[in-house]
């Protein structure tokens, strides 16, 4: 496994910084279980050196810094097809009032890990999920610490779909409706929400009450709406399948939605594409196991 690593300075300027204290949490995984290729961005390596973490771990790969092309290089590795160069999935922790934050290449290494079903995390609860995610699924006991997570009868989350993306979200949930429903409460935006009530009323029939909260479409605000709720701590989890490929009248509002998870990046996970939340719903099987029905 190759993983490419960056964080902003707001998360390596502090002993208590959001990228020191994933890897503090972490590191036990890293050398014992995982045991991945980290190619770090340049400034993030060094801040993880002084503040020595991964202390002799031998398999990290330092880019440049990122005025020298570090970033951009993450970018051309999320791509690369060959396996012993690319990376497996890129952690970004960004900090959303960092101008650099919305470079090209910063977008980029976004956009090209949702085209190639590559995770791309860039929230600290999102970064802390998916490596308990993948420790335990490794075969690695999970840890009791982080058993808050995924305790979903008390949190929200909250689906999205583009156009293109809405009959794979639809057949998403239906193979994992159990899962779904856990959740204390859902969110959609406009359409998604209504094909989404639809699909639980025949899974359901029984059920009087809508199954999802329908907001309004997003083009006419409900990534904003999803983005306050993420603000007040009402949604921890935001699924939104994304469509790369077309452009987007209402773009400034998906980058609304990803800039409030990102202010609350302790306690919001995003996940953007298919692959990647397939790969995630099948981890949480093994980490949250479903309940017997009483």
């Amino acid at each position: 496994m190759r993983i490419g690593l960056a964080a902003n300075r707001l998360h390596h300027d502090a002993p208590d910084s959001a990228l020191f204290r994933l890897l503090r949490e972490i590191e036990p995984r890293l050398r014992d279980t995982l045991r991945p290729t980290l190619l770090i961005v340049g400034r993030t390596c060094d801040a993880i050196e002084r503040e020595g973490l991964l202390a002799g771990y031998e398999s990290i790969e330092r880019l440049p810094y990122g005025r020298e092309g570090g970033l951009m290089r993450l970018v051309a590795r999320a791509v690369d097809p060959d396996p012993e160069a690319a990376i497996d999935m890129a952690i970004y922790l960004i900090d959303p009032t960092d101008p650099s934050s919305t470079f090209p290449e910063a977008v980029a290494l976004k956009r090209q890990c949702i085209i190639h079903g590559k995770p791309f995390v860039s929230t600290l609860l999102g970064a802390r999920e998916w490596f308990e995610l993948r420790a335990v699924a490794a075969g690695a006991a999970p840890d009791p610490a982080l058993d808050p997570l995924f305790e979903f009868d008390s949190q929200s989350i909250a689906l999205v779909a583009h156009d293109a993306r809405k009959q794979e979200m639809i057949e998403l949930v239906r193979a994992h409706f159990e899962l779904f429903d856990r959740f204390a409460s859902r969110v959609a935006t406009g359409t998604t929400g209504g094909l989404l009530n639809g699909l639980a009323r025949e899974l359901r029939p029984d059920r009087k009450q809508p199954w999802v909260h329908a907001l309004k479409s997003g083009p006419l605000g409900g990534d904003a709406q999803i983005a306050e709720l993420l603000l007040d701590g009402a949604c921890q989890r935001v699924l939104f399948l994304e469509d790369p490929h077309v452009a987007r009248q209402h773009e400034a509002d998906i980058q609304l939605l990803e800039r409030a998870a990102r202010t609350v990046g302790d306690r919001v996970a995003c996940y953007g594409d298919l692959v990647t939340a397939r790969a995630w719903l099948g981890d949480l099987r093994r980490r949250a196991p479903t309940p017997p029905e009483r």
